[in-house]
């Protein structure tokens, strides 16, 4: 895939601002923006050196459309890797369209989803895994997702496995080479060190891509499901924590027929939280069908807040919420489940003893009274593994990744096996191949013009 022509395309959001940014990348982009470019100062741009800003007009012959900055970045010192122009003009709609078709009228074409980074890669500016995490950055809205997005741009991730590739391919070359001696039955590669750098790799790829269910709800938000009966107070619970009033509170039961969803970062972490309607038999059909849709929510939580009314509590129903629980427990056994009581200062003084006792982890809180909401987030925290995050370690966010280093790990247990079996060296080699093509195509070693199509089809245009 080789690019000559130039492109250009808004690298700001679309719509009116105080400023916006034109970018062109290619052979072309200096030349067509000094041939449409009078500098205050007279200057030339073609002569101008890289990495250098210039006041001035965009004009068409003796049309004048803006004052604006341009910035240079001369090739290989820029972006993408080529000649990179970069018109900062005034943030009007009509001004970015007017300057964008003159551009196209000048030989410009309109830039692809993603094909200013796609073109940074292509010319080793970035590695496949870095140019993902372009996307990531963009997209991240919080500080955990931002960090992890950053220490993989900055090649965190590619790093650790360009290396434990690299180690691996020396391997190769040694089996590789004992393949042309065969008959002479000499082993090259140390049969113990290669034992020892498998089982290095086999470790390494097992906490990578353990890393990912951290990662990926760091990047996606983790989802927490505030489910009970009616009128127990989640709506008010789901106020307290966004602290707004996003849904309606009433004391109706039943008055939360649908799903109300809302996302709150903690601690630099997101959490999409999602009231449900009440739990409860019912011949409303409208209601029946905001319950059927609770369950659907439980199934995709990751945590399931179970919120109680405390001021109904009695020493006997404290033995049919236990029963409860435990049918949601064996009912959604991988979710992780937070007995909460609600409407504490409503509660008797004497069951708080009896809940801390019979019912284990259990919170008290005054959704209304907003008391023991900081406990509650604190509690919603320590289900995040941040240990990994704030040791700056490697965690894994991208899907893509996650497929090809369990492929990876596949292959290398099998090159473990058949080094443990005494197999031959041949057919070991082409497992040995096998991981290095996972590895590769991690990091864009291998790859293909359909595979870079769907990763950079994601991008904005002006990236």
């Amino acid at each position: 895939m080789i690019y000559n022509d130039t492109i250009v395309a808004l690298a700001t959001p679309s719509g009116s601002g105080a400023v916006a940014i034109i970018r062109m990348s290619g052979k072309k982009a200096i030349s067509i923006a000094s041939d449409v470019f009078q500098s205050v100062s007279g200057k030339d741009l073609v002569r101008q050196k890289t990495h250098t800003i210039h006041l001035g007009t965009i004009v068409d012959g003796s049309k004048i459309y803006d004052q604006v900055l341009v910035s240079l970045f001369k090739n290989p010192n820029s972006y993408t890797g080529e000649d990179v122009v970069e018109i900062s003009c005034h943030g009007s709609v009509f001004i970015q369209q007017q300057i964008i078709q003159l551009l196209l009228r000048k030989g410009c074409r309109m830039a692809q989803a993603g094909e200013f980074t796609l073109r940074a890669f292509l010319n080793g500016k970035l590695d496949l895994s870095q140019a993902e995490a372009v996307a990531d950055l963009i997209s991240s809205d919080n500080e955990a997702s931002h960090q992890i997005a950053m220490q993989q741009m900055r090649g965190g991730f590619s790093n650790e496995i360009a290396k434990l590739r690299e180690e691996l391919l020396n391997f190769a070359s040694l089996i590789e080479l004992e393949l042309d001696f065969a008959e002479e039955d000499v082993e090259f590669a140390d049969r113990t060190q290669f034992h020892d750098l498998l089982n290095r790799i086999e470790f390494v790829l097992k906490r990578l891509i353990d890393s990912f269910a951290v990662g990926n709800v760091i990047k996606n938000g983790i989802p927490v499901a505030i489910v009970g009966e009616p009128n127990v107070g989640k709506s008010t619970l789901l106020n307290a924590l966004l602290n707004e009033e996003r849904a309606i509170v009433s004391d109706i039961a039943g008055t939360t027929r649908d799903t109300i969803e809302d996302e709150l970062v903690i601690d630099g972490i997101g959490f999409r939280f999602i009231d449900t309607a009440g739990i409860r038999e019912t011949i409303d059909v409208v209601e029946s069908i905001g319950i059927k849709k609770t369950f659907e929510k439980i199934e995709q939580a990751q945590v399931v807040l179970f919120l109680i009314d405390s001021s109904q509590l009695s020493d006997n129903s404290l033995e049919s919420i236990k029963s409860e629980i435990e049918q949601i427990k064996n009912k959604y056994p991988s979710k992780t489940l937070v007995v909460i009581f609600n409407k504490m200062d409503l509660m008797k003084s004497e069951l708080v003893e009896n809940i801390n006792s019979e019912i284990s982890n259990a919170i008290l809180i005054s959704a209304k009274n907003k008391i023991g909401i900081d406990h509650l987030k604190n509690q919603l925290l320590s289900f995040v593994n941040t240990g990994a995050l704030r040791n700056n370690e490697t965690i894994i966010t991208n899907t893509r990744h996650y497929d090809s280093l369990h492929k990876a790990l596949e292959e290398i247990q099998k090159v473990k096996f058949g080094l443990a079996s005494n197999i031959p060296s041949d057919l070991m080699a082409i497992d040995i191949r096998q991981a290095l093509y996972y590895f590769g195509e991690i990091t864009g070693e291998v790859t293909n013009d359909e595979l870079l199509g769907n990763i950079f089809a994601n991008f904005c245009i002006g990236k």
